[in-house]
């Protein structure tokens, strides 16, 4: 079981730069940040880029992997979005992960004052998926529904680079279909509406979806084995990090159900409902291991 935490990039770096060299230390294997221009955990409060963020910790880190949670197909287009991934991953020294998905409506209105339907987030999250492949195998001239772009003459990578790897946000029907046929791994927090739910309703909700995503890769004719599965906890009424035993209680139920990652909030996360007490995650991550 691969263990993540999210550091929302909320405070200055001086003080971000020493909670990622704690997540290295106490031994977590990623480390993720917001792609987001404005957040309702953030109301009211600083909230940095991102991509800065994480090319800073890239610099002050040595083991941890970094990467995003999730990049926004609201904010980026698919070169300009390759283009942040592989630098990224340079910086990073390969220890890049690439999570995406379809982002926030809020920050469509903040970047430009759109309020894109459920049905357009999706479209231009497959068309940025889509192009962002295409970049990523060395295709000059591309053309989508939403998205295009042409006359590219830059490689997608630095000498001697691989494509960062690729984790794809999915909940729905359509989403799945497009992770199963190009993520190297999957990732939900259970889907629209299960904040809401009770722990047992919750956790059914989550059981259901790597159903749907084992259907999806049938559908596909791709084994499910191939796909990395991340689950997202601490946003609803499963708080994982109000305790090590809740901790460790989440992590045995995340495997039984299939997952090989899971991410929690970290210590420093705005807002009562995602802080904890640093202590709690030390303890739960020793008894995982052990």
């Amino acid at each position: 079981m691969r263990l993540g935490v999210v550091i929302p990039q909320a405070r200055p770096w001086h003080e971000l730069a020493q909670d990622f060299a704690w997540a290295e230390e106490i031994g977590y294997d990623v480390a993720y940040v917001y792609d987001h221009l404005t957040h309702p955990t953030a109301a009211g409060g600083w909230l940095a880029d991102g991509w800065s963020v994480l090319a800073a910790a890239a610099t002050t880190t040595s083991r941890i992997e970094l990467g995003t949670l999730v990049a926004s197909a609201t904010l980026h287009s698919p070169v300009a979005l390759a283009r942040l991934a592989a630098t990224t991953d340079d910086v990073a020294g390969g220890r890049f992960v690439l999570g995406l998905g379809a982002g926030s409506p809020l920050c469509a209105a903040a970047d430009r004052g759109e309020s894109p339907t459920p049905g357009e987030m999706f479209g231009r999250l497959a068309d940025v998926v889509e192009g962002l492949v295409a970049v990523f195998d060395g295709a000059t001239d591309w053309q989508g529904a939403t998205r295009s772009f042409g006359g590219l003459e830059t490689t997608p990578f630095p000498p001697g680079a691989r494509k960062p790897y690729l984790m794809l946000a999915a909940h729905g029907p359509r989403a799945m279909g497009l992770m199963v046929q190009h993520a190297d791994g999957w990732n939900t927090y259970g889907g629209p509406s299960s904040s809401l739910f009770e722990p047992d309703d919750y956790w059914a909700a989550v059981e259901e979806q790597v159903g749907r995503m084992t259907r999806a890769c049938d559908e596909a004719g791709r084994d499910p084995a191939t796909l990395r599965r991340s689950l997202l906890l601490g946003y609803g009424t499963v708080r994982p990090t109000e305790s090590a035993a809740a901790y460790v209680a989440a992590a045995g139920r995340a495997e039984a159900l299939g997952f090989d990652e899971l991410v929690v909030y970290g210590p420093s996360s705005p807002g009562e409902r995602f802080a904890s007490d640093p202590a709690v995650h030390v303890e739960a991550l020793s008894r995982i291991r052990r």
